[in-house]
């Protein structure tokens, strides 16, 4: 078995993903997406982005198929267009409240978290857990190991 420390991946999952979300604002729309913020102007409210940047960074999300534009209009005004989570985008809440509970673990406030992310049925904040595909919990990268997958390509010197 190859040591992956020393191999040079070209086509790393990681990478793509942070391609795709990792950006300050992409990040913080997604947030507001999550918390059902779906209006241009309750978004740019919520980030603070500039309406440029908050422009571009919905037309990525759209071109990725992270976010859909759905038109409406409110009476006597233009149609505009609000923006709704896709699957593939709701399949990212699991890495938003990964970066949550960091947060909340090493930069939060000494009071302690600003937003506190609960299970609606019950209540209880929820929790991010590692496990293997037979249900073996994973404490963390000491118990994990990277094997090649069937799709490595290796990255030319």
């Amino acid at each position: 078995m190859r040591d992956m420390r020393h191999i040079r991946v070209d086509n790393c999952s990681i990478e793509r993903t942070l391609a795709v979300i990792g950006e300050k604002w992409t990040l913080l729309v997604l947030r507001e997406a999550f918390n059902g913020v779906r209006r241009f102007a309750d978004l740019q409210a919520g980030t603070g982005a500039p309406r440029q940047v908050l422009s571009a960074r919905l037309a990525g999300l759209v071109a990725e198929g992270l976010l859909r534009k759905e038109p409406y209009q409110e009476p006597g005004q233009r149609q505009r267009d609000e923006y709704r989570l896709t699957q593939k985008g709701l399949d990212l809440y699991p890495i938003m409240i990964a970066l949550t509970q960091w947060g909340d673990r090493y930069v939060a406030d000494p009071e302690g978290p600003a937003v506190v992310i609960t299970h609606r049925d019950c209540g209880e904040p929820i929790e991010i857990k590692l496990e293997c595909a037979d249900g073996h919990e994973v404490g963390g990268a000491r118990e994990a190991t990277a094997r090649p997958g069937p799709g490595l390509r290796l990255r030319s010197a």
